[in-house]
């Protein structure tokens, strides 16, 4: 009996199949890279969260003992943490940021054309939010402090807001365009302006208080200046060339925020405490409400009558 067999439909290589064979591609494209923050970084947010409240309660209960108008640097101080307070746990709980697309232009040699590689940074804009408020509460602090004018104090906060916009800009603008650097540089102005009138007004306004007023003055504008300079720094490493992680940018920011925050404000309160010179007495409507003279009583006209 013949059994029959069925054929197995294998391809069979063979000359023509194997030379028309399609080539795999030279060159693969790269995924996208994706910089964003981990668990250091979502731990740090948290825990200067935690710093910052602490020291929004301890500066209010500072408060509590200076009579309501005495109190302008304690105000001014606690509103600084509490607003740090609201921004860290903004962004410790997702909120407040948001992603940056790069298109970053690789150059390579041999002739070869330049590539783009497509780059999306977590930018914290929360942050800025929060030092477009604080600093400017910060700066009255020293102005008060050394005795500035109102036009001084004017044109420092105007170039503290000035640097702190540009700098969001920057977070967001183009690389290859000069976009970013332009932004950045305007920042960079914008904080020499401030340098200046500290260094120059507010050393000068400081003298006419008294040589403790001028040491301490000096000494905490000279304390705020260098923390300050170091954001900047952080920015073109991180943000600007993207040299450190997001967590490591906010780990720097972290600390730099509590040196000029709670550190500052602690040192501020005690010193003044014990430096009768600094006081900055305040009355009338910040400390007396609207004076009773200034009602309208009902039968006054009668009476007059």
């Amino acid at each position: 009996m013949l059994m029959k067999t069925k054929s197995l439909l294998v391809p069979t290589s063979t000359a023509s199949s194997h030379h028309s064979a399609t080539p795999l591609p030279t060159v693969i494209p790269d995924l996208p890279e994706f910089q964003k923050v981990h668990h250091d970084g979502k731990t740090t947010l948290w825990v200067v969260f935690v710093i910052m409240l602490v020291a929004s309660i301890i500066f209010t209960g500072m408060s509590w003992s200076i009579p309501i108008s005495k109190r302008l640097y304690h105000i001014l101080t606690t509103l600084i943490t509490i607003i740090a307070t609201i921004s860290y746990f903004a962004m410790a709980t997702g909120h407040g940021v948001t992603w940056h697309h790069i298109k970053a232009v690789e150059q390579h040699d041999h002739g070869l054309p330049d590539t783009t590689r497509d780059i999306y940074r977590q930018v914290y804009w929360a942050r800025y939010v929060d030092w477009a408020l604080t600093t400017p509460l910060l700066l009255l602090d020293l102005a008060f402090l050394a005795g500035m004018n109102g036009g001084t104090i004017l044109i420092a906060i105007v170039a503290d807001v000035t640097m702190i916009l540009t700098g969001l800009f920057a977070a967001f603008g183009s690389e290859t365009t000069g976009q970013k650097w332009g932004w950045y540089a305007i920042a960079c102005i914008a904080y020499l302006v401030i340098i200046f009138q500290l260094v120059l007004n507010g050393r000068t306004a400081s003298l006419a208080k008294g040589s403790n007023v001028s040491k301490f003055f000096i000494s905490i504008a000279a304390f705020t200046l260098i923390v300050w300079t170091a954001y900047p720094v952080i920015w073109g490493v991180a943000d600007g060339g993207r040299h450190i992680s997001v967590d490591g940018e906010i780990i720097a920011y972290a600390v730099l925020d509590i040196l000029a925050k709670p550190i500052f404000g602690i040192w501020l309160l005690v010193t003044h405490s014990r430096m009768p010179e600094t006081n900055v007495e305040l009355g009338g409507f910040w400390s007396q409400g609207l004076a009773s003279e200034g009602r309208i009583r009902i039968g006054d006209d009668d009476e007059g009558a």
